[in-house]
């Protein structure tokens, strides 16, 4: 503190400071965590026209051995200002203020540190200050609390510091550099989350009313540090806690989605499996009967005789006309159909479980004959290989027809038929009596 100050200004017409700021008001600090790779813990500070680095190694083993104790860890603090840290170059190396500085910061740490749970180990806190603007010390600290949770060091609370001072009469919250070097008292305290104070000083000279008035101001200072400590841990940690949380929800997605498709695929097995014990148990076929049999009971017997009568109708003259060229030996058969099975049946002779089978054969008509087609060309293709030909398909074509529509064609044939006989029975004499007519020459 310099005692020079009666050419500098400290407040302006409307009570506000030099830099604008109100008595209460602490400058404004940006604050990045994690900023060293090979330090345990680090943290970077940027407060007003302070500019500070902070990092942590260890805890781990303490050299020299002499060095070690035996019931805890011993806590080792480095503070330094760099030689361009200031406008007038300073001296490298240590000094008389940076190791006072050193030891009461390394004070204010020992109380929140579980030191006693790192037995002859060693914790180092290193300090850089790179730009100093007054309040270096205290920048330096809440540097050092955050980088020692980035290290991951248990902590009763995290340690946060602020200063207070006297300029032109008034108490003030963190003073920044012309209040530090012209004001008339600096007081600088370190504080834990729970109000416990772990460092104090002072330089300069306070009243009693003024020494309370600057605490009751630099706790409160304190605690808006506080705040801004936190809301740099939350920003931190809270991204890595996102991207954990999304890995985890990726993980369980994938595991539902497995377990998903392991039940469909459990599902898919055991209706398999019922599908394979309903058949051989005959379920479905009596489900397909029942079926059927509740479709039959629902038509009625006008629609079976209308039924009956259109098929009779179509069908009569085709089969008359099939027959008549089949007896007469003009009908053109493929070598499949070589062998016609034809059965008449009287309308009038129809009972129900007859219509069933009408029915039946009327439906799947077109089917069977695709898959007669399909299997006649397998048939070939086998027929090739084992030089074998088979005519008949052993299979019977039936039509309903009226029985009295074939009375005149039946009576036609049979005149054909005895026509042909005669024939046949007149030639076989003929060749009876050349027999005979060799015989004799014979003889």
């Amino acid at each position: 503190m310099s005692s020079n100050q009666t050419d500098v200004v400290f407040f302006d017409e409307n009570g506000l400071r030099t830099d604008q700021r109100k008595p209460d008001e602490i400058r404004p600090m940006k604050i990045k965590i994690g900023v060293l790779s090979r330090a345990n813990g680090s943290c970077y500070l940027e407060w007003g026209g302070n500019k500070v680095i902070a990092a942590v190694y260890g805890p781990r083993e303490a050299h020299p051995r002499r060095m070690q104790l035996a019931g805890k860890a011993v806590i080792r603090y480095r503070y330094n200002m760099q030689s361009f840290s200031v406008e007038d170059r300073a001296r490298p190396g240590p000094s008389r203020r940076s190791s006072e500085i050193s030891k009461v910061s390394r004070e204010a740490f020992e109380p929140v540190l579980f030191a006693e749970d790192y037995p002859k180990a060693a914790i180092d806190i290193f300090v850089e200050v790179l730009q100093a603007d007054a309040g270096t010390r205290t920048a330096a600290i809440n540097a050092a609390s955050l980088a020692l949770v980035d290290a991951g060091i248990p902590m009763r609370g995290l340690v946060s510091a602020c200063a207070a001072g006297k300029v032109g009469g008034k108490i003030v919250l963190d003073l920044n550099k012309p209040e530090d070097n012209y004001g008339e008292a600096d007081l600088p305290i370190a504080m834990t989350e729970d109000g416990k104070i772990t460092l104090i000083q002072m330089d300069g000279h306070l009243t009693p009313s003024e020494f309370e008035e600057a605490m009751a101001l630099v706790q409160q200072g304190c605690r808006q540090v506080l705040e801004i400590q936190k809301a740099a841990l939350l920003e931190k940690f809270a991204s890595v806690m996102d991207d954990e949380e999304d890995e985890v929800v990726v993980e369980e997605e994938v595991e539902e989605d497995v377990v998903e498709e392991e039940v469909e695929e459990d599902v898919v097995e055991e209706d398999v499996e019922d599908d394979a014990e309903n058949d051989e148990n005959g379920e479905f076929a009596n489900d397909a009967e029942d079926v059927d049999e509740s479709d039959f009971n629902e038509i009625n017997e006008d629609e079976i005789d209308a039924f009956v009568a259109e098929v009779s109708q179509r069908l009569a003259k085709d089969v008359s006309a099939i027959i008549r060229s089949y007896e007469s030996g003009t009908l053109d058969l493929d070598e499949d159909d070589a062998d016609l099975d034809i059965i008449v049946i009287d309308e009038d002779e129809i009972n129900p479980e007859d219509l069933k089978e009408i029915e039946k054969f009327v439906a799947d008509f077109d089917d069977e004959e695709d898959d007669n087609a399909e299997d006649d060309d397998e048939n070939e293709n086998e027929d090739e290989d084992d030089g074998e030909d088979d005519d008949d398909d052993g299979e019977t074509d039936i039509f309903v027809i009226d029985a009295d529509d074939l009375d005149d064609d039946s009576e036609d044939e049979d005149e054909v038929v005895d026509a042909e006989s005669d024939e046949e029975s007149d030639e076989d004499e003929g060749e009876i009596e050349y027999d005979d007519e060799d015989e004799g020459e014979e003889d």
